[in-house]
């Protein structure tokens, strides 16, 4: 099983944001000015964040904005590509290649909030295949994992002196 490993691109963030608003403009839609700003917070962040802490930046900048404000710019972000839906942390990320190659699975460090976006062809095969198998209709093939960074590995390891905590199943 082959699976590449999605990074950002070492483009400025102004290429970035560009590259967003000329997507935008071919699929007939329009990055606002808070639509943009929210994707800016979430590109210069570099890990996942939260609705309230987005809202709480976003307010530096527009003092009267709320957050429905902010759920319509991350809905329309995510219709577009631009960002993901993060259900494992309650979260949203920037998508680190949305002018690139689809990618069908994220890894999400439940304890920083750090993305890995990965693409791996025969695996989401497989998953579609068990999915219909049985007896289901697969809706999005976009997959999230739950785990831990190398460093909150290492940092959790240091305060767990090893010991593992969950359940098998």
């Amino acid at each position: 099983m082959t699976a590449r490993t999605r990074s950002p691109r070492p483009s400025s963030l102004e290429a970035r944001l560009r590259t967003a608003e000329s997507l935008c403009e071919q699929r007939g839609s329009r990055l606002t000015p808070i639509r943009r700003k929210v994707l800016e917070i979430l590109l210069s962040h570099g890990r996942s964040l939260k609705a309230y802490e987005l809202l709480d930046e976003i307010k530096q900048v527009q003092s009267n904005a709320t957050p429905p404000t902010v759920y319509r710019a991350l809905d329309f972000l995510v219709e577009q590509g631009l960002i993901h839906r993060l259900d494992a942390v309650n979260a949203w990320t920037a998508c680190h290649d949305a002018a690139g190659e689809p990618h069908d699975l994220l890894i999400v460090c439940t304890s920083c909030g750090r993305v890995a976006e990965l693409s791996d062809p025969a695996l989401s095969a497989q998953l579609t295949q068990k999915v219909t198998d049985s007896g289901f209709i697969l809706t999005n093939l976009e997959t999230e994992l739950r785990a831990l960074c190398q460093a909150c590995h290492a940092s959790q390891g240091e305060a767990d002196h090893g010991h593992t905590h969950g359940h098998g199943h």
